[in-house]
């Protein structure tokens, strides 16, 4: 099994007749999918999404990949096919459009529908090309085949693109689900044809590598879902993705079943069950959706509340309802729901949401304590039997963290394909599919940008870095005025604290260090005002550290006049 190196280098001009493949996000990460495909100097993309952040990335909205690499190529892009819906994966295509507005959006009707109306909030009219399981469309150099895979949101596609350097086959996000919903599975009669015609590299979801066995029926949670609702005394609250149309299916059947209106609160929530309602992908009993507003007029027992958190995301619905911050508040007897999984590295703000409703009186049912989510990746028993329909002569596990990608390519060793042949590759890493063998070629750019409010990599981890620091030890800043000429103390110092758990009075003692520090270097006549800002900073941060061992942010001010 290859893998990168920290020396790898940029890779070298593309050979005639060779594919590169160039992941710019997914890869040691859940989230931030996007993955360029490069032949005869032309480029095709496969999802541009979003990675969520973490508590170490303070006021960060959104992660995109980096676009710098195909920056000065936006013009040879023929476009940009959309697996499927979720934010991961078409999250970023509003800010590449920013900087190309006609580059070509490719996919499924509902996942289309989607995109554009999240477009519409950037003003962009995108050029779109509907496309369904079975399609087949020429896009430049590539022909690209449209396979049907099972996912936690319908109209999911998975793509076979074929070049004169062979054919490669990614999967998007898929998995097994015998029983769907929308009786639409994952096509394996598709697969195993691509199959024997020889998928020379094969991308393949790594999400749920290391968990054995199958996934779960989707179909089975809705007998948990029954029993809750039948136990409820009052008002039910599910939290879901905005985009998870199957279970919110489950959720709208239940409510039928047991006498209960529903409302959808958050924006993104009644954009996107809008938009699957009117496409005919949610199926809803006429009158049983209401508005938010009319629930007032309801007795409790008969409400059912849709809304976005269940990643405890801080400006979610959910979350301001825990922290009492919403228009719906909590009372005693309420049900909560959350259906859906916990992305790793939101743990900690998932349980600090399940509390704050506890606090209030909720019963909080969750993945935890009750079968109310099933994963949308397939498992490793499915990926086993993937392998072995398609048998592929090259295989490059994608989507997923390090421990998902190895694990991904140890089941595909178990099933033949030669160790030599399997591609562990991560963001920027350049794999080239020359003579039927796909091999690591270099490496580019392909770091985080944060987007944050309007701004978009603009905040850098230096930014971040002071953030963290600002918000676990806080702030000291320093004014003091000197002499321009000899660089004595003329007015100051001058010390305020915010954050830093220092009493203003216990600053009385570093005031005759920042003094003598500054004389002896009037005396070395240092009189340029940074040096002396360093000086002021190097003897307050000496100081805390040895009183209190903290280390806040020390902002000195000196102005000569």
């Amino acid at each position: 099994m290859s893998h990168p190196h920290p020396e790898l280098g940029p890779p070298p001009p593309l050979p005639e007749g060779a594919l590169r493949v160039t992941p710019l996000g997914g890869l040691g990460e859940i989230g931030r999918n996007m993955t360029v495909f490069e032949y005869g100097g032309r480029l095709l993309i496969v999802d541009c999404g979003v990675l969520f952040p973490e508590e170490e990335q303070p006021g960060v909205d959104l992660i995109l990949p980096d676009f710098t690499t195909i920056r000065d190529r936006l013009d040879d892009i023929e476009g940009i096919v959309l697996t499927h819906g979720h934010e991961d994966h078409i999250g970023g295509v509003p800010f590449l459009l920013r900087e190309k507005a006609d580059i070509p959006l490719i996919g499924s009707k509902l996942t289309l529908a989607l995109i554009e109306a999240k477009l519409q909030e950037h003003r962009i009219r995108p050029y779109t090309l509907e496309v369904k399981e079975g399609d087949r469309e020429r896009v430049g150099p590539f022909d690209c085949e449209f396979v049907a895979v099972n996912h936690s949101i319908p109209d999911a596609l998975a793509v076979a693109i074929r070049t004169p350097a062979g054919m490669v086959v990614h999967t998007g996000d898929f998995k097994m689900d015998q029983l769907p919903l929308d009786g639409r599975l994952t096509d394996l009669r598709t697969f195993a044809k691509l199959g024997e015609e020889g998928i020379d590299l094969l991308l393949v979801d790594s999400t749920n590598a290391e968990v054995p066995g199958f996934v779960p029926l989707e179909r089975d949670i809705s007998s948990v879902l029954r029993g809750v609702f039948a136990g409820a005394k009052k008002r039910i609250i599910v939290a879901s993705f905005a985009s998870h149309v199957h279970r919110i299916q489950q959720i709208i059947d239940a409510a039928y079943e047991y006498g209960r209106k529903v409302a959808f609160v958050g924006r993104s929530m009644v954009r996107n069950m809008g938009i699957a309602r009117d496409l005919g992908y949610l199926r809803v009993p006429p009158g049983l959706v209401v508005d938010v507003k009319t629930l007032d007029d309801l007795p409790d027992n008969e409400v059912v509340l849709v809304c976005t958190g269940s990643q405890g995301e801080p400006m979610a619905a959910l979350s301001r309802m825990a922290n009492r911050d919403h228009q719906i508040r909590i009372v005693d007897g309420d049900t909560v729901i959350l259906a859906s999984s916990l992305i790793p590295g939101n743990e900690n703000a998932v349980y600090r949401v399940i509390n704050g409703l506890t606090r209030w009186g909720a019963n909080v049912v969750h993945k935890g304590n009750a079968k109310v989510h099933v994963s949308g990746h397939a498992s490793a028993g499915e990926l086993l039997y993937f392998y072995n329909i398609c048998k592929p002569k090259n295989l490059m596990p994608v989507h997923g963290e390090w421990r998902h990608l190895r694990a991904n390519a140890e089941l595909g060793a178990l099933t033949g394909v030669a160790p030599d042949r399997i591609v562990i590759a991560e963001d920027g890493v350049a794999v080239d599919l020359i003579d039927g063998r796909a091999k690591i070629s270099g490496k580019v750019q392909a770091g985080y940008v944060y987007v944050d409010g309007l701004s978009v990599g603009d905040v850098t981890e230096s930014s971040l870095k002071d953030r963290r620091i600002l918000g676990e030890e806080g702030i000291i800043s320093v004014f003091v005025v000197v002499d321009s000429t000899t660089g004595k103390i003329t007015a100051g110092p001058y010390i305020q604290s915010r954050g830093s758990g220092i009493e203003d009075s216990a600053f009385a003692a570093v005031i005759p260090k920042i003094e003598e520090a500054l004389a002896k270097s009037a005396q070395d006549g240092v009189v340029e005002t940074h040096q002396l800002q360093q000086l002021v900073r190097r003897a307050v941060g000496k100081w805390v550290s040895d009183s209190y061992r903290r280390r806040p942010m020390i902002l000195p001010v000196v102005v000569e006049v």
